[in-house]
C-alpha cells in the first residue's frame, strides 16, 4: 500500500478540540469561557504583548544523520515510491556536534527559542542510553552533554517516538517484522489498529524513558510523520499519561512541590493558509480538585523550506521570509498577530555539510529582528502551551476598577489590556492565599520594548500590564492601596 508523503503526514488537519468542564473555586463556568468572556474593558494579549515566535525542529538526536539511516527503511516499506530511492550511501553518517554548538550558540545569542527533537533509538542504530555503534562512548556522553548544557535552556527536548523508522516491539526491544507501513512508526498504529490508550501511553513513555535515562527532561513529544493519525481521539491523554508516568509530577517550573499546574503539550500539526495557528487544549484533568493537568497541542504554521528531512531538497527558504521581511509565510502571521511558529528538519538545516539551511535560516531571523524586534518573542512550544491553558482557563471578573483572576494554571509574563481611568494608576498586582495578600508593586515603562513581567504601560487603548500570574487568586488593583 502506498504510504503519504511525510508532509502529508504533517499538514493533517487536526481534530476538534476537547472540552472539558470547569467550574473554578466551585462557581459555575464552561470550559474554556474564562478568557473568551472577560467582562467588558479587559482583554488578554500574548506575553509581553508581543508575537510569540518559535522554532520547531524535527529528525534531530545526537550524532546521528536520521536522513541517511531512514531513507533506505522508508524505501523497503514502501518500495513504489521513488522519492525513497535516493543516493543514500553518499551521504554523511552523521551531523556532528560541531554543527549542534555553531548552531546553538547562534541561536542563543539572538534569543530563538523552540523545540529540538532527539530521537532515542535512531532509525534503530543504537539506543542513546546505552551505546551507539560507530561512535565511542565518550563521543555519546559528549553530544548528550552539549544537548544538556546548550540546548535545554532554550528548547524543549522531545522525543521523536522511539526510531523514526521502526515499530519496536515493547516486550523484546526490537523492532517488529517489516510487513508493509503499519510496522513504521510514521503510521503507527494504523488507522484501523484497535491500540488502546493505555497501549499508545506506555509506546510513548518507553521513548520519554530513554530520554530520562539520558538526563534529558521533557514536558512533551514530537509525532513522527503520521503517528497517532487514527487515534487522535486517544493522543492527547497517553501523552498526558505517558510524560505522568516518566517524569511524574514535574513542571516547566522545576518540580511536583511548585504550585503552577502541570502542562503537558505535543508536536504533530501543521496549519497553512487561513486555517487557525493557535494552540488547543486538548485534554483537562484535575480542575475540580485542586490538582490541575492538561494537554496542549501547538502547531507549526509554515511548510519546511530548507533542505528537508533528507537534506537534499532545494532551498524555498523566501517562503518564510524575503530578504526586507516584506513577504513570506512568517511576515504574514507576524502582521496578522498570529503565533508564529517555524518548522524544519535537522538534516535540512546541515544539509551534508554545505550548511545552506543554516545560513538561511540565520539571514531569515536577521531580517525578522531588523523590521519586527520589539514586536516578537522568542517562546518554547512549552511556554505558548502554558499560556493558551492560562488563556482559556483564568476567570476573570471586575470589581469596580480592579480586575479579579482566578486562574488554576500560572503563567509567566502574563499580560492584560485593560481600561482604567487615569486618576486610578497606577495599578498594582496583589496575590491573594490563606493569609493576608501581598502586593507586588508594578513598574511603569514608556514604551512596548521595555514592557516585561512586573511592569506596566499607558496605550490608547487602555492600560497594559504585564506580571507572572500565580495560580489561585489574585487581582490588579488600582487607586490608593
Amino acid at each position: 500500500m502506498a504510504g503519504p508523503t511525510r508532509r502529508q503526514f504533517l499538514q493533517t488537519a487536526a481534530g476538534a478540540a476537547l472540552a472539558a468542564g470547569f467550574s473554578p473555586r466551585g462557581a459555575a463556568a464552561r470550559a474554556g469561557a474564562a478568557a473568551d468572556a472577560a467582562p467588558r474593558g479587559v482583554t488578554v494579549l500574548s506575553p509581553r504583548g508581543r508575537v510569540p515566535l518559535s522554532f520547531v525542529i524535527d529528525d534531530s538526536t545526537c550524532l546521528v544523520n536520521l536522513g541517511r539511516f531512514a531513507t533506505p527503511q522508508f524505501a523497503e516499506a514502501w518500495p513504489g515510491r521513488k522519492d525513497y530511492q535516493k543516493p543514500w550511501q553518499s551521504w554523511p553518517a552523521e551531523i556532528p556536534d560541531a554543527f549542534v554548538r555553531s548552531f546553538g550558540e547562534w541561536c542563543a545569542e539572538r534569543g530563538v527559542r523552540g523545540k529540538y527533537s532527539v530521537v532515542p533509538y535512531p532509525a534503530c542504530v543504537g539506543w542513546l542510553d546505552r551505546t551507539l555503534p560507530g561512535w565511542s562512548a565518550q563521543a555519546l556522553a559528549d553530544s548528550l552533554a552539549l544537548v544538556r548544557d546548550l540546548m535545554l535552556p532554550n528548547w524543549d527536548v522531545h522525543p521523536e517516538m522511539l526510531t523514526h523508522t521502526r515499530v519496536i516491539d515493547l516486550k523484546t526491544g526490537r523492532p517488529k517484522p517489516l510487513t508493509g507501513p503499519a510496522d513504521m512508526e510514521n503510521w503507527y498504529p494504523g488507522r484501523d489498529a484497535g491500540v488502546s490508550t493505555d497501549e499508545l501511553a506506555a509506546y510513548l513513555a518507553a521513548s520519554l524513558r530513554v530520554l530520562k535515562n539520558c538526563g534529558l527532561p521533557c514536558t512533551g513529544v514530537t509525532t513522527p510523520g503520521g503517528f497517532g493519525n487514527g487515534v487522535e481521539d486517544r493522543l492527547a491523554v497517553a501523552v498526558r499519561q505517558a510524560v505522568g508516568d516518566v517524569f511524574g509530577g514535574e513542571n516547566e517550573f522545576g518540580g511536583a512541590d511548585e504550585p503552577g499546574g502541570t502542562v503537558r503539550h505535543f508536536f504533530k500539526y501543521v496549519r497553512l493558509g487561513d486555517d487557525p495557528v493557535a494552540a488547543e487544549v486538548r485534554d483537562v484533568q484535575g480542575l475540580e480538585a485542586g490538582a490541575p493537568e492538561c494537554v496542549v497541542t501547538v502547531p507549526a504554521a509554515t511548510g519546511d523550506w530548507f533542505g528537508g528531512w533528507t537534506g537534499d531538497d532545494p532551498l524555498r527558504d523566501e517562503l518564510y521570509c524575503n530578504a526586507d521581511a516584506t513577504g513570506g509565510r512568517m511576515v504574514e502571521l507576524i502582521e496578522r498577530g498570529d503565533p508564529a511558529v517555524m518548522l524544519c528538519h535537522w538534516p535540512g538545516l546541515y544539509n551534508h555539510g554545505a550548511e545552506t539551511g543554516f545560513a538561511a535560516f540565520r539571514r531569515i531571523v536577521t531580517a525578522l529582528h531588523e523590521r519586527f524586534d520589539d514586536r516578537v518573542l522568542w517562546m518554547k512550544l512549552s511556554e505558548i502551551a502554558r499560556h493558551a491553558a492560562a488563556k482559556q482557563f483564568t476567570t476573570i471578573a471586575r470589581d469596580g476598577g480592579d480586575v479579579l483572576l482566578d486562574a488554576p494554571f500560572a503563567c509567566p509574563q502574563f499580560t492584560l489590556q485593560i481600561e482604567a481611568p487615569a486618576d486610578r494608576l497606577p495599578p498594582r498586582l496583589e496575590r491573594r492565599g490563606d493569609g493576608p495578600a501581598a502586593v507586588q508593586e508594578l513598574k511603569e515603562v514608556a514604551d512596548a520594548a521595555a514592557l516585561d513581567q512586573n511592569t506596566w504601560r499607558r496605550t490608547p487603548e487602555g492600560t497594559v500590564v504585564c506580571f507572572d500570574l500565580p495560580a489561585g487568586r489574585s487581582a490588579v488593583r488600582f487607586g490608593a492601596g
